[in-house]
């Protein structure tokens, strides 16, 4: 199945607003989920979930971009923004493991908490520690960039569009 025209407009410029809203969306999510594992559990399997449906998106909006580009002037412009699109996909995909690995630990250590006695939580409580800085700082580096490329996904994206597109001042009479 390919998305190209949905309601008489081109796909991709509906599509591409699931991408700019969920990526962030599950940045910030994976995020708040690593710095606090009560988040983490609380959020539960929507964690990863959302990092999925994230990861879905991207190729989706690249592909309706794809049939976008073949459809249109080509410009610099345009195949800037397609060549930073095709660099999304990783991004979304490190947050949906960083996402589905920040779910199941804090799954794990909630079972942990419920079970081990007192000498066995603080060797672990150090290990977890180490893990959980090094999970932290992954998911800060990851949701900044993702959420860096598709700003300038984005931007490059409003460029192309919209470039010698419009009067900077007003024509006049709008009715």
């Amino acid at each position: 199945m390919s998305l190209t025209v949905v309601n008489g407009l081109p796909a991709h410029v509906l599509i591409v607003h699931f991408v700019i809203v969920l990526v962030p969306l599950s940045a910030l999510a994976v995020v708040v989920g690593a710095i606090w594992p009560g988040a983490a559990r609380r959020m539960g399997v929507v964690l990863p979930l959302l990092a999925l449906v994230t990861l879905v998106s991207v190729p989706l909006a690249t592909q309706a971009g794809e049939w976008l580009e073949e459809h249109v002037d080509g410009s610099a412009l345009v195949r800037r923004h397609a060549e930073l699109g095709d660099g999304l996909l990783p991004w979304a995909a490190g947050l949906l493991v960083l996402a589905t690995a920040v779910w199941w630990t804090a799954r794990r250590s909630a079972v942990a908490e419920a079970g081990s006695g007192e000498g066995s939580r603080m060797g672990a409580a150090r290990s977890a520690t180490v893990v959980r800085v090094v999970t932290v700082v992954l998911c800060l580096g990851v949701a900044a960039g993702a959420m860096v490329d598709v700003y300038r996904i984005g931007d490059s994206g409003a460029k192309a569009a919209w470039q010698d597109g419009f009067s900077k001042t007003a024509r006049g009479d709008n009715g």
